[in-house]
């Protein structure tokens, strides 16, 4: 029988793509991690996927179409498919956080009212 559940650990590193490692069905998640002052090579947005930030460990920023929002340990953030996006640690710390991407508007019930008692 098919086990119902995948489990995996995430080691140090640059990043972590739990979409194959875990058969992810409904989401992409991954764990990121940027040295002191650096940052994400690159300006990205996406075509129909949110995307949900947790910064888990350090401070650093976001820049969203043009505008810096500062981040730190305990910090969630939302940013909209069309958003043009890019992450940076500061000089001062490294960051560590958790990118959980799904499709916009996709959510129809959540928690207590998708759950199944027994």
């Amino acid at each position: 029988m098919a086990k119902n559940f995948s489990k995996t650990s995430v080691k140090e590193g640059a990043r972590t793509e739990l979409h194959d490692v875990l058969a992810l069905t409904g989401a992409e998640v991954s764990v990121n991690e940027l040295p002191k002052g650096a940052s994400v090579p690159f300006v990205h947005s996406h075509k129909q996927n949110e995307e949900i930030y947790g910064v888990l460990e350090g401070e650093g920023c976001a820049e969203i179409d043009g505008e810096r929002v500062q981040l730190s340990a305990g910090d969630w953030l939302r940013i909209a498919p069309s958003a043009k996006r890019r992450f940076y640690a500061s000089e001062q710390s490294a960051i560590k956080y958790i990118c959980i991407q799904v499709k916009e508007n996709s959510l129809g019930t959540y928690t207590a009212a998708d759950a199944e008692i027994g």
